[in-house]
């Protein structure tokens, strides 16, 4: 009979885990899904300073 209360702790126990760690994991997914990863903030994308244009590289090519 002691065995018998036991495991069925040990069964319950491990139930509340298997909960608890869904949980913890759904609660991770949503907080992944409200982030934007793929795209950088605008003022991210370049670099401060100068600007590139299109024209011919700048030097002392003489």
């Amino acid at each position: 009979m002691e065995t018998l209360v036991i495991i069925a702790v040990i069964a319950v126990a491990i139930g509340i885990g298997t909960r608890l760690i869904h949980l913890l994991n759904a609660q991770h997914d949503a907080r992944i899904a409200a982030h934007h990863f793929s795209a950088p903030p605008a003022e991210a994308s370049r670099p401060a300073g100068r600007h590139r244009t299109s024209g011919p590289p700048h030097g002392n090519d003489r």
